[in-house]
């Protein structure tokens, strides 16, 4: 696998061009779900579930637990796979391109261990019952679908 970053060039021509294929972790708590509030593009601004790149040779399933070790510092349990969503927005992290695409795969997560701190794409971590303001329309739907999961109690 090659988790080494992509040239900045290289970088914006996969971004003008094609889909990225992603997870996002809706992260179950005792008290809801937990959401960070995004400091860069797409989404700036807005509470949205943690999530990364699928990195070449490695599968969706190890993106997860990649992510969540390394964007956050925790470890989890898959509890379910909630499926592709198509996110598709009209901004973007990467200078001359404006738009960015992904195939967002969505999976409801267990912490198993750690503690969530805010990093370089979060300002902070909450843990919320009910969509809070700002929150993304793409979260509300992760939400939706993960309310039919067994032992939701968000």
């Amino acid at each position: 696998m090659d988790d080494e970053w992509i040239p900045a060039d290289d970088w914006r021509t996969i971004v003008a061009n094609v889909p990225i294929v992603s997870v996002d972790l809706v992260i179950r708590r005792d008290d809801g779900v937990l959401l960070g509030k995004r400091t860069n593009e797409p989404a700036k601004g807005y509470w949205f579930v943690p999530g990364g790149r699928v990195l070449k040779d490695e599968t969706r399933r190890e993106a997860v637990h990649r992510v969540a070790e390394t964007e956050l510092g925790i470890e989890v349990e898959i509890v379910e796979s909630l499926g592709a969503f198509e996110h598709v927005y009209d901004t973007s992290d990467v200078d001359g391109v404006d738009t960015k695409h992904y195939l967002a795969n969505g999976y409801v997560v267990d912490m198993i261990d750690g503690d969530v701190e805010p990093d370089a794409q979060h300002s902070a971590f909450e843990t919320f019952r009910s969509a809070p303001e700002p929150c993304h329309e793409y979260v509300r739907a992760y939400v939706e679908v993960a309310s039919a999961v067994e032992g939701w109690n968000a």
